[in-house]
């Protein structure tokens, strides 16, 4: 029971002893992937970039810092009402700015035109999804053709929380969501090993195909 508890949390905290405590364990433990995500998306200063499953905002703040352009804009979209207000708060002045635009949504139904979005990350999200396959056609729906899709994780963590019966079924494995992301129009969907200091982790790539 307990795992189960764990797994609802982490893929949506809530405003609660639990939530707070997942988002502090969410700020520790992702920084790494998130920054990692945000380099490994090669944003532009002018680009239009969205974050999946934003969190207390971390990606958010690492994105916001490379598009120094005018036309540069960043969008983030949490299904957690928490990790929305949190987030809201830390990027309150490039929210008012304009610079910066969250919604507090599914990434299977994001308010996003078509072909809109250069480049797209997120970390330790896509697992916690229902339905694989809606989500990445969503994704691939909002992104202009040729755009790139970075995704980081640590499947070493994944492999015990998935033992563990934390991870819903089986969609933590990356082999599932590469497989949603290719039936979805996705090309070049590849995963890499990667090093930052003495952290292995892993990122998922995926290159919109119109």
């Amino acid at each position: 029971m307990w795992a189960s508890k764990l797994g609802k949390e982490l893929g949506h905290p809530t405003r609660s002893l639990a939530g707070w405590l997942v988002s502090k364990f969410l700020t520790r433990h992702n920084q790494v992937l998130e920054e990692n995500a945000v380099r490994l998306c090669g944003i532009l200063p002018g680009d239009t970039v969205l974050e999946l499953g934003h969190g207390p905002g971390l990606g958010l703040q690492s994105a916001a810092r490379l598009l120094t352009e005018p036309t540069g804009s960043l969008i983030g979209v949490d299904y957690s009402e928490y990790m929305h207000q949190m987030a809201s708060e830390l990027m309150k002045e490039l929210i008012a700015s304009g610079k910066v635009t969250l919604y507090h949504c599914d990434v299977a139904a994001m308010p996003l035109a078509d072909r809109t979005v250069d480049k797209v990350f997120h970390c330790n999200c896509y697992y916690f999804w229902p339905d694989l396959r809606k989500g990445a056609s969503e994704i691939h729906r909002v992104m202009k053709p040729g755009g790139l899709m970075v995704t980081t994780l640590r499947l070493s963590t994944l492999a015990r929380l998935g033992a563990k019966r934390v991870m819903p079924g089986e969609n933590w494995r990356p082999e599932a969501y590469m497989a949603a992301l290719r039936d979805s129009g996705f090309t070049d969907v590849r995963m890499e090993d990667k090093q930052h200091s003495n952290i292995t982790f892993q990122a998922i790539y995926a290159t919109a195909l119109k």
